[in-house]
């Protein structure tokens, strides 16, 4: 008994086309002797019927509380999200969350659960923002034009003052194998330059000339080499290794090359005398069983932990029982933020997502008249639309920090939650089966009761 309506028409274009026509209509006709009407779409009411001016009015309405809602979708759709984690949350919520919000006897309507969600999802940001601050703690410096950064590693065996002509980064003397404590920022005359190094050792000075490059992070390594003192600049890692891999480099102080053999793989050789290897990516682990050969001698090397994003330089002294005896120190730190961390955001923005899309699939659905349902849902694809251009727009336009471009989004939403909540307040609910004439009502009155009668009969 089921009657299957064929599409007719477009409606969509059906309803652009009253609201072109109501708005022509009311150009023409601006004369005050023309008496004015209750609403704008009225204006429409010598083509269209009453009752598809009263569904497109209700349209509208939805379709203005939709202006304020492609920022969400804009903070929404940068965050990944574990489909598990909002299918776990939708029966939380159903049968958990809003029941006991009803026992609370407060009026939770559609509007007030999506300004919810706006909420959350500014607080997760703001979350991610908090968690991007900690991790850049310990981040890198990024040198920019005109700008390099430098460290000193002694490793002669006493106290080293260092002095840069036109430069006053190392203000106290540098012990033997000391840790440096950062990297000093120098601010160059051109993209590259000549700097004039004055050492104080041991009551003598020494003077050396090293090129620096601008936007490059450097080590000045200081040692004695026959009896005097001598200098080599080396350039440093300038980011942390990528995915979590930890990174390495050697100084070999003997007088003979060194090769290391690092897992089952990699093979780093050495040259003598202050040599410096390439870095070495490896996974993060405890390496205290590493194979070096020095001449025709094999010895075990002992690095310790090579920790998750850390660059470290060994420098190789001397040979002790078969085992190096070695330096270690850590020009990049390692990465102190769990992973764990990022939890928050998920729960929060996903909590978000069930309150404000959900809910709004459901209030739009709810406000629609049956023949423009299509037209809210087009709307509403139109919104997630809008907010992924914000997000090319804000990242195109003006390139933040990542913490930076966190909390202006975060503020963004903040404030368009204001402007919903109050646009939220001024609005109405209507029920849409009130339009429908007495004529329709009438037939699927009858229609539901042929329904009702076809059921009892399969039931006998």
């Amino acid at each position: 008994m089921y009657k299957k309506t064929p599409p007719q028409g477009n409606v969509l274009l059906e309803v652009w086309k009253c609201i072109w026509f109501a708005l022509t209509n009311r150009i023409k006709n601006r004369s005050r002797h023309i008496p004015k009407r209750e609403h704008w779409l009225d204006w429409a009411s010598e083509k269209y019927s009453n009752q598809q001016i009263t569904e497109v009015k209700m349209v509208t309405r939805v379709l203005f509380l939709f202006i304020p809602l492609p920022m969400f979708w804009a903070l929404f759709d940068q965050q990944f999200l574990n489909p598990l984690l909002i299918l776990v949350f939708i029966p939380v919520f159903d049968f958990g969350l809003y029941p006991l919000i009803n026992l609370c006897k407060f009026n939770f309507t559609p509007i007030k659960k999506m300004a919810t969600g706006m909420i959350l999802a500014a607080v997760a940001f703001a979350a991610a923002a908090i968690v991007e601050l900690k991790i850049e703690e310990n981040a890198m410096p990024v040198a920019v034009p005109k700008e390099s950064y430098i460290q000193v590693l002694n490793l002669a065996d006493d106290d080293i003052e260092v002095a840069i002509q036109g430069y006053d980064p190392f203000q106290h003397p540098i012990k033997p194998f000391q840790d440096p404590d950062e990297y000093s920022r120098l601010i160059l005359n051109s993209n590259q330059q000549n700097l004039h190094f004055q050492i104080q050792f041991q009551g003598s000075s020494s003077t050396f000339n090293h090129i620096i490059q601008e936007k490059t992070v450097n080590s000045l390594i200081v040692y004695k080499m026959e009896g005097s003192l001598a200098s080599r600049f080396i350039k440093d890692m300038e980011q942390k290794p990528m995915e979590g891999m930890s990174a390495v480099r050697f100084i070999n102080t003997l007088e003979l090359d060194v090769n290391i053999t690092l897992g089952n793989e990699d093979f780093v050789s050495i040259n003598k005398s202050y040599g410096v290897s390439r870095y070495s990516i490896l996974a993060r682990g405890r390496y205290n069983n590493v194979k070096c050969r020095v001449g025709a001698e094999e010895s075990i090397l002992r690095l310790g932990l090579l920790d998750f994003g850390a660059s470290y330089t060994v420098v190789i002294t001397n040979t002790s029982s078969k085992t190096f005896q070695t330096w270690k120190t850590e020009d990049i730190a390692a990465n102190n933020v769990h992973i764990s961390w990022q939890i928050p955001q998920y729960l929060l923005i996903s909590a978000g997502e069930v309150m404000f899309s959900i809910t709004g699939l459901a209030f739009s659905y709810s406000q629609s008249p049956a023949s423009m349902k299509s037209v809210l849902q087009a709307g509403w694809l139109l919104t997630v639309a809008f907010g992924n251009a914000i997000v090319l727009i804000v990242a195109q336009a003006a390139p933040l920090e990542q913490w930076v471009e966190f909390v202006l989004f975060a503020v963004l939403l903040f404030i368009v939650f204001v402007i919903f909540s109050i646009m939220g307040f001024f609005y109405t609910s209507v029920d849409p089966e009130e339009l429908i004439p007495k004529e329709e009502k009438e037939e699927l009155s009858s229609s539901k009761n042929m329904i009702d009668l076809v059921i009892k009969k399969s039931e006998l």
